[in-house]
């Protein structure tokens, strides 16, 4: 018996087995992938290596003509940058583990069903000499905290086996990426890994999406400055288009993309229109990862969509020993890194003292890494009218400030809401260099109550800096 056996070793299920074991608790942490998570090795960390690669290059681009000289064309080796990137990736299981066998927290290599609703049972991936609990298929906790993360969700079209996921497309060893690419679904994935292959080359980029506009939880007028930034660097981005079926050509493997561009028409047989393509990557979104952990059997309730069924304090609303964190969870908290890490800390918090710790999303910064990023916080318009709230609107396009043409970019705007009333943030949301720097400042504001006053009169920015420029947005 375990006081803890916590699922998934990313961010959330690190926090809280190293958190719960350094008071004393006896825990045992599983894991079916190498251990770290989704943000380590598949997502967040690995995908910044490549940005920044992209910005290097989008960079040279801007500077031409504005004192810097190209002799010979800067472009981008891609078997060599992903071999750079897995010098952060490939040691970060072991170090991981090598984490939990200093705590003293048992790390088993399997995959776990619940079997009771304490009791999860185990089916080994492989044979490791030096997993201490290799002898045992049954684990018995106290306390067992879910935290899988999430997982992409089924295409449901016929030929999606022939489309590949953003792990996939983080691992292609090619000297360069193919000529084409398509992506579908219009959300973060979708646009960073199209402005990353944008800056490396790829001819022909086009994204396809099945609403209105793309990145829909971001402002709607920064998207549409950033879907035009997108275009001017070649990604065509067609909307409300719903993919039919892919086919893949025998007589050059290349995939041929079947879509309708009618919603009505919605799942159609005869897909109005075609594109031919050398790769098609899965954009559409991703879902909690719970199919395989048997939670029927374990008294869970949850939605296949939304995740674990959780209360103010994380913990299941069906059975009581039950904690869930991170993207698995259905708290109302966004699937990003860092709520992972704060719900890491909650759910550690409650097990060790009762459930006495709730979660607070207010205040929460999302960014999508594109070129340049596109931040948001807080409310938006739709959100603070619905919500009663009497505010103001500061609405600007900043591609003439001086922040955004020392460094060439020509799409940049900012959207801060303030209510009217008490001058309190609202919301802020930014298209432009730093912006995934810049919307810190108004988190930290939205989640203290400050006003445009403490933002403004005491504070000191440096200069120039995207930081100084807050008090222009106010």
């Amino acid at each position: 018996m375990y006081d803890l056996v916590v699922i998934g070793t990313g961010t959330a299920g690190t926090t809280i087995a190293l958190n719960c074991r350094s008071k004393g608790l006896k825990v045992a942490i599983i894991d079916s992938m190498p251990f770290g998570g989704t943000c380590a090795l598949r997502g967040c960390e690995p995908k910044k290596v490549l940005v920044e690669a992209a910005k290097t290059i989008d960079s040279n681009k801007k500077h031409e003509n504005k004192g810097i000289c190209v002799t010979d064309r800067v472009y981008m080796k891609w078997d060599e940058l992903i071999r750079f990137k897995k010098s952060f990736t490939e040691p970060f299981p072991k170090e991981r583990e090598d984490s939990y066998i200093n705590a003293g927290i048992i790390p088993v290599h399997g995959k776990a069903k619940f079997i009771d609703k304490d009791t999860v049972k185990l089916e080994y991936m492989k044979t490791d000499k030096k997993n201490t609990n290799s002898h045992n298929d049954i684990l018995k906790g106290k306390h067992i905290v879910i935290a899988t993360g999430a997982k992409p969700m089924n295409l449901n079209v016929p030929g999606s086996e022939n489309v590949i996921t953003s792990d996939q497309f983080m691992d292609i060893k090619n000297h360069q990426l193919p000529e084409s690419i398509v992506f579908i679904g219009g959300g973060y994935i979708s646009f960073e890994f199209a402005h990353i292959a944008a800056r490396s080359g790829v001819k022909k980029i086009t994204i396809l999406h099945r609403g209105k506009q793309p990145l829909n939880h971001f402002d709607s007028d920064l998207v549409n400055q950033l879907i035009q930034k997108s275009r001017d660097i070649g990604i065509d981005i067609l909307l409300e288009t719903n993919v039919g079926r892919i086919d893949k050509l025998v007589s050059d493997g290349k995939l041929v993309v079947n879509y309708s561009t009618s919603l009505e028409s919605y799942p159609s047989d005869n897909p109005s229109s075609t594109l031919k393509t050398d790769m098609v990557v899965h954009g559409a979104g991703r879902i909690p990862n719970v199919e395989e952990l048997d939670l029927k059997a374990g008294g869970i309730e949850y939605t296949p969509i939304g995740g674990i069924k959780v209360n103010e304090y994380l913990q299941s609303i069906s059975n009581p020993i039950v904690y869930a964190a991170g993207d698995v969870a259905a708290s109302g908290g966004a699937p990003l890194t860092p709520v992972a890490s704060y719900d890491g800390n909650i759910v550690s918090h409650n097990i060790l003292n009762g459930n006495t710790s709730k979660s607070n999303y207010n205040g929460l910064p999302s960014v999508v890494f594109t070129i340049p990023p596109i931040a948001s916080v807080g409310l938006n318009e739709k959100e603070a009218t619905k919500q009663g709230l009497q505010f103001r609107t500061n609405y600007k396009d900043t591609s003439s400030w001086y922040s955004s043409r020392r460094v060439g970019e020509t799409h940049s705007g900012f959207k801060v809401l303030i209510e009217k009333e008490s001058d309190r943030i609202l919301g802020a949301h930014i298209l432009g260099p730093h912006a995934e720097e810049v919307i810190n400042i108004f988190s930290i504001a939205i989640r203290l109550g400050l006003t445009v006053k403490d933002l403004n009169d005491p504070i000191l920015y440096t200069y120039p800096t995207n930081s100084s420029d807050v008090i222009y947005m106010l």
